[in-house]
């Protein structure tokens, strides 16, 4: 990408803080460290995989990029436009170039709409096309998606649960939007239909040219469909680079235990598992100096006094480690 085209999403320390209260009087009494310092950016119909266990962060990284979540610090571009700190009205038009596909095809839907309403209402909200466009619209999308326009009509539980997350990437797509963030969207279906929204989702990427984040906890799904990979931990992207680089060099010691937790499909083939000690540790409060030193088997005395920056330490390869 040229370096005069700004990159479609742009996070720049973006953290989270979300205060704990107490008392008659709820006072803050401490905060929750849910995201911490993050910074990475997607270009132009690429997509970046971000991974880490559960409760590291990773969806409220997504909802807080799409303001759903108001950010603590950092800043959020799009497009090189500074959409962090606008106003609802102000902030309207750029809602219509993000958009997210949600993790349970289910709730996501409201259960008294039938499927062509929900895809069509994005449309409605934003005054977009008249009534016959808007069904013309619909159709197409349903199409696009791989459902059959007679199923316009049908409410959400007359849909399998692959055919239901069809409706939300229909509905995400409606603004024709630069930015889809899916929050594990395929994490609640099974393995042979994962592989076809997978592949759909690659299939539109490749003719519309969008951007993606997409939030996993499954790295073989991150690496069939990622361009790049960010491992966060506690609040923290701890390493990122692109995804051939991290399942073959990975660097940080989080992440060579990811990747040695990965189950092999041939009984033949044996391996030393690194297994992670202890629990992580509480994002109300985290510890000092590296968040992983707690549990990492290579810890020192400065990862225990000093957090590390995410430094380059090879081209396009980042990694917050002071032994790396």
């Amino acid at each position: 990408m040229p370096d005069s085209v700004p990159p479609v999403l742009e996070v720049s320390g973006l953290s989270k803080h979300f205060p704990v209260r107490k008392g008659l009087l709820r006072r803050t009494v401490g905060h929750v460290y849910a995201v911490d310092e993050v910074s990475f950016s997607i270009g132009t119909g690429e997509t970046l995989g971000l991974v880490g266990e559960s409760g590291c962060g990773k969806t409220t990284v997504g909802r807080t990029i799409l303001r759903l979540i108001e950010p603590t610090a950092g800043s959020i571009r799009l497009d090189g436009l500074d959409v962090t700190h606008l106003g609802r009205a102000e902030l309207r038009p750029f809602r219509r170039q993000m958009q997210i596909i949600f993790q349970d095809p289910f709730s996501s839907l409201n259960p008294r709409k039938r499927a062509g309403d929900i895809v069509g209402e994005p449309l409605k909200v934003h005054g977009l096309k008249t009534r016959d466009e808007r069904r013309q619209a619909v159709e197409d999308l349903f199409e696009r998606v791989g459902l059959r326009r007679a199923q316009m009509d049908n409410f959400p539980h007359q849909f399998s649960g692959g055919q239901r997350q069809r409706i939300g990437v229909a509905r995400a797509l409606a603004l024709n939007p630069k930015l889809i963030i899916g929050d594990e969207p395929v994490s609640a279906l099974d393995v042979s239909i994962q592989a076809q929204v997978i592949n759909l989702l690659m299939d539109l990427q490749r003719e519309l040219k969008l951007s993606y984040l997409f939030i996993s906890h499954n790295l073989a799904v991150v690496e069939h469909i990622s361009h790049r990979i960010a491992v966060m931990y506690l609040g923290r992207i701890v390493e990122h680079t692109d995804k051939v680089t991290l399942f073959t060099r990975p660097l940080h010691p989080y992440t060579e235990a990811l990747l040695a937790a990965v189950p092999v499909p041939d009984p033949r083939i044996k391996r030393t598992k690194r297994v992670v000690q202890g629990d992580v540790p509480s994002p109300l409060n985290p510890p000092p100096g590296c968040r992983f030193h707690t549990r990492c088997p290579i810890a020192v005395a400065r990862c225990r006094q000093e957090v590390p920056a995410l430094r380059e330490v090879e081209t396009g390869h980042h990694v917050a480690c002071h032994l790396r």
